[in-house]
């Protein structure tokens, strides 16, 4: 069932034929009491992506006719929801579980960041050591930056790092969640190797498509100096911040 326009935070998964590993991803999120709704956007996979989600109970599948990229099913995503927050997720992470949600959801729900971003346990290891992957696809955003962000036309895997442009030009509190039991597989993994090497090389070009490659890096300096503090200051307390984008 959908939620009501206004009200709550909406889980939101692209997958192109993720249908060996999307069930683990759904049962943590599925009745997650801080979720007011899950939509799965199967962006036309030919594995019965779309049918392992919707034996879910309240997971809403929208189902694309043809494959568009990670950007354009995220977009038919965020147009089919009310919610004023947008919970990201990949739909092949494994180690997933209701507690790692609720690490990512929590920050900005009390109002200590405005967004948050995963850091998880297989990132590269330059990010683990710098506290940032810059390009992860767990994040929880308001769902008004996020429509903003669709409106400015993008290729099929450019949307985290124009979403980051908008972070820093918003001056965006970030709380970056690590994640030690969570990990994402290679696309060679999933793909074969020759067949994952060349979907790697089309997201790194689509990336810099989007932000111009020398600007990366000035790209993860500025995220990294918008970090809040990993754990809250002992004298403040949530009732003495300002609430977070898209709450009330």
């Amino acid at each position: 069932m959908a939620a009501a326009p206004g009200t709550g935070i909406c889980c939101l998964i692209a997958a192109w034929n993720e249908a060996p590993r999307i069930a683990a991803v759904l049962a943590a999120v599925s009745g997650h009491p801080m979720l007011a709704e899950v939509i799965v956007v199967d962006d036309g996979s030919t594995d019965g992506t779309a049918e392992v989600a919707a034996g879910f109970a309240g997971v809403r599948v929208l189902r694309l006719p043809r494959n568009g990229g990670k950007t354009a099913a995220v977009l038919a995503g965020v147009a089919a929801t009310g919610c004023p927050m947008v919970l990201l997720l990949d739909a092949d992470l494994t180690g997933l579980d209701a507690a790692a949600i609720t690490r990512l959801i929590t920050p900005v729900i009390v109002g200590r960041a405005d967004v948050a971003i995963s850091l998880r346990g297989n990132a590269p290891r330059l990010w683990r050591a710098i506290g940032l992957d810059y390009i992860s696809g767990e994040r929880l955003v308001p769902r008004a930056m996020l429509a903003e962000i669709g409106a400015r036309g993008l290729p099929r895997f450019g949307l985290e790092v124009a979403m980051n442009r908008l972070w820093l030009a918003r001056r965006a509190r970030i709380a970056v969640i690590r994640w030690p039991g969570v990990a994402s597989p290679a696309k060679s993994a999933k793909q074969g190797h020759w067949r994952g090497l060349r979907a790697d090389l089309a997201m790194l070009r689509d990336l810099c498509a989007t932000v111009p490659a020398h600007r990366l890096a000035a790209q993860i300096h500025g995220m990294r100096r918008q970090r809040i503090p990993a754990r809250p200051s002992p004298a403040r307390h949530t009732s003495d911040v300002s609430p977070a984008h898209g709450q009330s």
